[in-house]
């Protein structure tokens, strides 16, 4: 019973840690579908491991048409779980997640297959995903990884990487695994609620600026080269090579400019 309890008040902390709109406890424990739907959950997941899978799908029945989060009695969720405003969620069977994670709304954990076993993503720990993000399929996404809002994942994530798109592109391809254990104060200074920033990269567009980058790098070379073949007195035909100036695209959010009412 003390061990049920000292969970509990883990989940309302950790609460407060991640949602500066909430006032108080008592808030807390009667409006916060997130907090009930873990609740639940755990009362669900234990008659499924003891063999009730009709109550246990049945309890996570009641559950979806209160929170509006439908998690699967078979879904193993770690400690400090939160779901955020929570309506749409969706957590598979075979979903598993671990400590400290985060999930908005809309958020779906589900499957490819129609087979049998696993078929649905493992989240380690510290893992956030963004609001209406869909990690799809047995992947794995590393520990303290990012999942912008909206994003569609089928490949599986390193540690400590931000995600974003549709399919999902990773911010950057080189991110190198993290260390496992990451300390509490850090972690609250590092996050990223939905998964994304407004000033976050587009990988996409970063990779075409690449790519701009090394033909025009190309075209100086050959520039040289034509200079050296003219010197040496051997004529080279000018080709017909369209210029390349405004093809960059931008790759970062633009704020909005504000009329000047004054002129």
């Amino acid at each position: 019973m003390l061990a049920i309890i000292a969970r509990i008040k883990e989940d309302i902390t950790c609460v407060f840690e991640r949602d500066p709109a909430a006032q108080s406890i008592w808030e807390v424990i009667t409006a916060y579908p997130g907090f009930h739907a873990v609740l639940i959950h755990r009362l669900s997941h234990r008659c499924w491991q003891a063999g009730f899978r009709w109550l246990a799908r049945f309890i996570s029945h009641v559950a979806r048409w209160l929170t509006g989060i439908e998690i699967h009695p078979g879904a193993e969720i770690g400690r400090r779980c939160f779901i955020d405003h929570g309506m749409g969620v969706v957590i598979g069977e075979t979903a598993v997640i671990g400590d400290d994670c985060t999930l908005y709304h809309g958020v779906t954990l589900g499957g490819t297959s129609w087979k049998k076993g696993k078929r649905h993503p493992t989240l380690h720990d510290g893992v956030v995903v963004g609001a209406g993000a869909k990690i799809l399929g047995p992947i794995d996404i590393g520990q303290g990884a990012r999942v912008g809002s909206n994003s569609v994942v089928l490949k599986p994530v390193p540690a400590g990487a931000t995600v974003v798109g549709i399919p999902g592109h990773l911010i950057d391809p080189n991110v190198k695994q993290e260390k496992a254990e990451r300390e509490a104060i850090a972690y609250r200074m590092g996050f990223d609620p939905y998964g994304a920033k407004a000033d976050m990269p587009d990988p996409v567009a970063n990779a075409i600026n690449r790519m701009l980058d090394h033909i025009q790098a190309m075209d100086q070379q050959l520039e040289n080269m034509k200079k050296a073949l003219n010197e040496a007195g051997i004529q080279y035909p000018e080709p017909l090579i369209p210029k390349l100036d405004g093809c960059e695209i931008e790759d970062s959010y633009q704020p909005e400019q504000k009329p000047d009412y004054k002129s």
